[in-house]
């Protein structure tokens, strides 16, 4: 977290409010505070220092630089230093102690100048000691009731030293009935038995597993309930002891809205079907009615020939009736397999044939290719027929490519042909095609067509391709599309072949 910037005019009242003699330093080491009493000492005006570097507010020598070494083993350390005897200018001894940031490093130097003899030595050293740790108090009340994310301070021993007001209203505990308490019963079971080990190790080797990295965990509430949490930690030292400052961002909000955005896919994807149905409907219906039609044909002559039967016409009522089956097999088969595409179902990703895939799937999706005078061929690598995939998923984006490329054709006055083939493919994956000798698509269209609303139809909604590139990227492979060679466009998606023991187990 990025610290808030000292407020030099706060530091300004802190020093001129001090009785010794005392200098203000940036981690830069310009002067940004002088007392009178300093001015005095050193014989100089303090408005002739605030605002000039070091060595451009000091003359330079050998005592500048003890000085300028000192200060900066200050900032290097953030430990006081002091310089005193033959080291100090001018006899006198000089304290040089940081003011610390929430995040351990040095906000400004308080510099005391103090004569060696002096009998308020000790009790001046103190008090711009307490002034300094005043003023760093100060800023971290400031920043723990304004912190945006949740913080909270602890010590090496994992005990809670400071709250902010957020982590008071998040975990639903106040800093007075948590102050000193172990910081784990803020976490559930297993953590919580865990923290002290994981504490204790982090001191002992160095080892960082937490800090400086953030990381998804689990916080408990007061109330028992729990919740995700995303949390970075810091480390803080301050003379000899450690302290540790967690950064806390509830998550329960984002997965939830997470959970939401999934279930909207999941709508989408189900009424996408919906859409490429309607899309279908009247050559769905016309399809349907050509075996009904068939079925009232056959057996109205089967009454007729009923009517009249003799040995010779038993064949030929044979022969009416079969025929009158079949085309009623081929209606239900046609309704079942539009039931299968349309049902929502949860996903279910299993060992496949590919050809029987792509078989059922074009049962809908050719639905009036002959009609377009559109001609479908096959191309179908026997070594690449078995995949890993959910039926249902897989046929819907079969069903997407085949019509769009149905779509594209119809609006030619050429060849129309279609072609569906599959192929290994390197790394135990199949690769199927579907490819058209439609207009194809312009290069700028076709570097963003999976993206969801790009679309080329001008009554399209552009999620077709979107939902296809999600389910295949799902399945753990790619969809893609290039140009067909001699005109047209070429879709291309690979699945993962299922394995020999995968094939053994579902045998």
């Amino acid at each position: 977290m990025t610290q808030p910037a000292p407020d030099f005019r706060d530091i300004a009242r802190s020093v001129a409010a001090s009785d010794g003699a005392e200098l203000a330093f940036a981690p830069d080491l310009t002067v940004i505070a002088c007392n009178a009493a300093y001015g005095r000492a050193r014989g100089v005006a303090c408005a002739a220092l605030v605002g000039r570097p070091i060595r451009d507010a000091f003359a330079a020598g050998s005592e500048l630089e003890r000085l300028i070494e000192s200060l900066e083993t200050v900032r290097r350390t953030c430990r006081p230093h002091r310089l005193s005897g033959d080291e100090a200018m001018a006899g006198a001894t000089m304290v040089n102690l940081p003011v610390l940031g929430i995040d351990g490093a040095v906000q400004w130097i308080l510099h005391c100048l103090e004569p060696a003899d002096s009998e308020t030595d000790g009790r001046r050293n103190r008090a711009a000691l307490a002034l300094a740790l005043d003023a760093a108090e100060a800023r971290l009340r400031s920043i723990l009731q304004t912190v945006p994310d949740a913080m909270i301070i602890i010590d090496e021993r994992g005990r809670i030293e400071s709250l902010s007001t957020t982590a008071e209203r998040l975990f639903g505990y106040s800093m007075v009935e948590v102050a000193g308490r172990n910081v784990s019963q803020l976490m559930p079971t297993p953590d919580r038995e865990q923290h002290d080990s994981y504490l204790k190790r982090y001191l002992t080797t160095g080892e960082r597993r937490i800090i400086g990295i953030g990381r998804i965990v689990v916080g408990q509430r007061k109330d028992g309930t729990t919740f995700p949490m995303h949390l970075t930690v810091g480390e803080l030292r301050s003379a000899e002891r450690h302290y540790f400052t967690g950064f806390i961002r509830d998550l329960t909000d984002q997965r939830l809205a997470e959970t939401q955005l999934k279930e909207l896919q999941s709508e989408v994807t189900h009424m996408s079907r919906y859409t490429a149905l309607g899309e279908m409907a009247s050559t769905l219906a016309h399809e349907i009615n050509q075996p009904l039609t068939a079925i009232s044909n056959y057996l109205r002559g089967c009454q007729r020939l009923l009517d009249r039967v003799d040995a010779e016409s038993m064949p030929v009522l044979r022969d009416a009736l079969g025929k009158a089956a079949d085309q009623a097999l081929r209606a239900g088969h046609i309704i079942r397999r539009l039931r299968e595409f349309v049902s929502r179902g949860e996903g279910e990703r299993r060992m496949e044939y590919l050809g029987k895939l792509i078989e059922d799937a074009s049962t809908l999706a050719l639905v009036g290719a002959r009609e377009a005078g559109i001609t479908v061929s096959f191309r179908l690598d026997p070594g690449a027929d078995l995949v890993l995939a959910d039926r249902i998923q897989i046929q819907q984006v079969l069903v997407n490519l085949i019509r769009n490329a149905m779509e594209i054709m119809s609006e030619t006055t050429n060849d129309r042909r279609l072609e569906i083939a599959t192929v290994a493919a390197a790394d135990d994956l199949v690769e199927v095609s579907v490819a058209d000798t439609g207009a194809g698509l312009a290069p700028e269209v076709a570097r963003q067509l999976f993206q969801p609303f790009v679309t080329t139809k001008p009554q399209g909604m552009g999620l077709g391709l979107s939902i296809c590139r999600t389910i295949v990227e799902a399945h753990g492979g790619r969809i893609w599309v290039e140009p067909r060679p001699g005109g047209g466009t070429v879709f291309r998606f690979t699945l993962r072949a299922a394995a020999m023991e995968e094939v053994a187990d579902a045998g």
